[in-house]
């Protein structure tokens, strides 16, 4: 996955124009590298920017090419409302991976130990590419809302003959690890 945060750093630190990066890149994206890199630049992965994409990018920027990868990992469905999660999802946004891990490790909440399995899996991901796993920084940690649970659709009887709805709510975290770079 490319890291836009920093591919956008780069970009605003050097001379190079989106038209140079994307000439440079015709050979591997074709005629629509000039749309692609726009796409990057702007948060939008359409298309998805493949390894050799990034190597490509970073020869073209003269920067490491694991200074513009990240890696996620996610859990769809986890079975906690999204509203529950957030919170602890914001105490590990942008910290090192280890502090992360030493905060969800002692954090009281349920939600702690599904982000902290998510964040492992991120890790893991990242060494698998060779990365440089101390110098990981939680990039992005983000729940989205993924509604009814599957299988918890019912009412509980109420009195005069109502009935409410029993909501168990599920959602999806998000979590992407990249390498913190010194300049």
């Amino acid at each position: 996955m490319l890291n836009v945060r920093r591919l956008n750093e780069i970009i605003d630190n050097s001379t190079f124009k989106v038209e140079d990066i994307a000439s440079s890149l015709e050979s591997t994206l074709g005629g629509s590298s000039k749309k692609a890199v726009k796409n990057w630049k702007n948060g939008l992965m359409k298309p998805q920017p493949k390894n050799d994409h990034i190597d490509a990018l970073a020869q073209t920027l003269n920067v490491d090419a694991s200074e513009l990868k990240a890696w996620n990992a996610t859990f769809r469905y986890a079975p906690q409302s999204a509203r529950k999660v957030r919170l602890v999802a914001d105490l590990i946004r942008g910290r090192h991976v280890r502090d992360a891990e030493d905060i969800l490790k002692f954090t009281p909440k349920r939600s702690a130990s599904m982000i902290l399995q998510v964040l492992k899996s991120a890790v893991a991901n990242a060494d698998e590419e060779e990365a440089d796993v101390e110098t990981l920084y939680v990039a992005e940690a983000r729940v989205d809302g993924a509604g009814r649970r599957i299988g918890t659709k019912g009412f509980i009887p109420k009195d005069r003959g109502r009935a409410h709805p029993i909501r168990k709510e599920a959602c999806h975290i998000y979590v992407t690890v990249a390498q913190f770079t010194e300049e």
